[in-house]
């Protein structure tokens, strides 16, 4: 008979679990307390179509790509990737601008009629940096499913000429600080410590990596990143899996230091494992029980790391007309890293646009979907300050348009998601979205990994390692797949409780077991 795996959370790193474990043959059932899969990749309607109000590109394409043939299919089968020439435009308050290309050396020549020769040279030097850090740390930690400070320093004994390219005890904004003369470029490539979460000022050098992951190439989802997950549900469900929305666990049962049952409001489901795809920290403050609570430690959830104030809206631009990607800094760099400190909406911030209709040399005509993040601080609460979500409406569109690019109408309020919004929507996480902060050089030895000390419940999402991000979810989901595949393989028989045909187990039990009370 099948083994019996329960996935809590169809975000992008169950998803990715569903699909190995039921192209297999595990009986999956995955239990998701939204209405659609994707968990973070999520949409919100608008009069131009569903807006993505979450991850708006791919990277590492090749992560996708080997999930998807591990099912046995191909992700070009499921869903149509727009390579996007222009990785970013990038703006500046002086007037100045820059785009950087999928092709480096296109970047180079941009950054070289942007300041000068002396900044193409920093930025070669740069360029190959983050990519020999990149070559180095991929195997021993991302695709690693369990990376340890042994081996990493094993990789560094092996090539000690990583150790300056790493600026151990630097932040990612000192390392540029020492790396590039113009400070723009400064502010440039220390956004990437938000990519993850973090402030370029607190975050470890090493993130620096992150330029080489993009450089590699970015790809828009056709019609939306809501369709990757779309795919990688279908994929699920063709080998077996099903799914349940709407519904949410109360609690995951065990007994003697194994998971035994998970409960919703109204069902007790018996399960071989459970995958837990959500941020550790809701499990860690007790809401699925406090048994399961005990296997993460405080440090592996805290501190938190950032939060965003996100508009997902249509309208028609009327001046500047902008690229797939678009970034407006702020006139003080890092100043908004300070004010979040304290808890507060960044009076400057830096703004990340998206033109969802635009790239690969679309034109748009009439309403077209955008997505605009300001990076926020992390709180507990479910309710938005009206007067906050006022100034953050009069910061950011005042703020573009002095910039140059100004709408037909200002969007309401009520097209912004606040912290407040995404604790809401993912309990426990404090509207955190990338699960525990990557401040400090043993931040991803942190993070919890895909075992847990509990027999049959693993890990996987965001807050999990390999850490944030789609393409480091989705490993997260391999991570997690592989070892209940050889954990399941060594498991004694006895455990398994005999099903009858038709039904899958799952679903039968969603149907027809009552649930005993959750712990209070």
């Amino acid at each position: 008979m099948a083994n019996r795996i329960t996935i809590v959370g169809a975000g992008i790193g169950g998803l990715a679990a569903a699909m190995r474990l039921s192209a297999a043959g595990c009986d999956v059932a995955v239990i998701e307390r939204h209405s659609a899969p994707g968990g973070k990749m999520r949409t919100v309607p608008s009069v131009a179509g569903p807006v993505d109000a979450g991850p708006t590109v791919m990277t590492m394409r090749p992560v996708f790509e080997e999930l998807f043939q591990a099912c046995g299919t191909d992700l070009s089968t499921h869903i149509t990737l727009e390579p996007l020439d222009i990785l970013a435009r990038h703006y500046w308050p002086d007037g100045s601008s820059l785009d950087l290309f999928a092709n480096w050396k296109r970047s180079e020549a941009a950054i070289h009629s942007f300041a000068g020769a002396q900044a193409a040279m920093e930025f070669a030097r740069f360029h190959a940096t983050a990519q020999r850090l990149y070559q180095a740390f991929e195997a021993p930690m991302m695709q690693a499913p369990s990376p340890t400070l042994a081996g990493l320093t094993a990789t560094i004994a092996r090539n000690p000429s990583l150790i300056p390219a790493m600026a151990p005890g630097r932040s990612l904004a000192t390392s540029l600080a020492a790396q590039f003369t113009d400070p723009r470029l400064q502010q440039l490539f220390g956004r990437y410590a938000t990519y993850v979460g973090g402030s370029p000022t607190a975050s470890p050098a090493l993130l620096s990596l992150i330029w080489h992951a993009e450089s590699r190439g970015v790809w828009a989802v056709q019609g939306g990143m809501h369709k990757l997950a779309q795919a990688m549900r279908t994929v699920a469900e063709s080998h077996g899996a099903t799914f349940h929305f709407d519904t949410k666990i109360t609690e995951v049962e065990t007994k003697s230091g194994n998971v035994t049952a998970i409960h919703t409001a109204t069902v007790r489901l018996p399960t071989d494992a459970v995958v837990f795809n959500g941020d550790p920290r809701a499990l860690q403050t007790g809401l699925l029980g406090h048994a399961v609570a005990k296997t993460i430690s405080s440090k592996a959830v805290a501190p938190r790391s950032l939060s965003a104030f996100v508009w997902s809206f249509a309208a028609t631009p009327t001046a500047l007309q902008p690229e797939h990607h678009n970034v407006f800094f702020a006139r003080s760099p890092n100043s908004e890293f300070a004010e979040i400190a304290e808890n507060r909406l960044p009076t400057d911030p830096t703004l990340y646009v998206c033109a969802q209709d635009r790239g690969a040399g679309a034109q748009p005509t009439g309403p077209e979907r955008f997505e605009i993040i300001l990076n926020g601080p992390p709180r507990p609460g479910t309710q938005p300050d009206p007067q906050e979500t006022i100034q953050c409406q009069k910061t950011t569109f005042e703020t573009l348009a002095r910039m140059g690019l100004t709408f037909d109408e200002t969007p309401p309020t009520t097209s912004l998601a606040t912290p407040e919004t995404f604790n809401d929507l993912f309990p426990a996480t404090n509207g955190s979205l990338y699960g525990r902060s990557p401040h400090g050089m043993m931040a991803a030895f942190h993070r919890p990994r895909a075992r847990t000390a509990i027999q049959g419940l693993y890990l996987c999402g965001g807050g999990a390692h390999p850490g944030a991000g789609i393409p480091m979810a989705t490993l997260s989901g391999k991570h997690a797949a592989e070892a209940i595949l050889q954990d399941l393989a060594s498991t004694s028989t006895s455990r398994r409780t005999a099903t009858a045909g038709g039904m899958s187990t799952a679903s039968r039990t969603m149907a027809a077991t009552p649930s005993r009370s959750s712990p209070s």
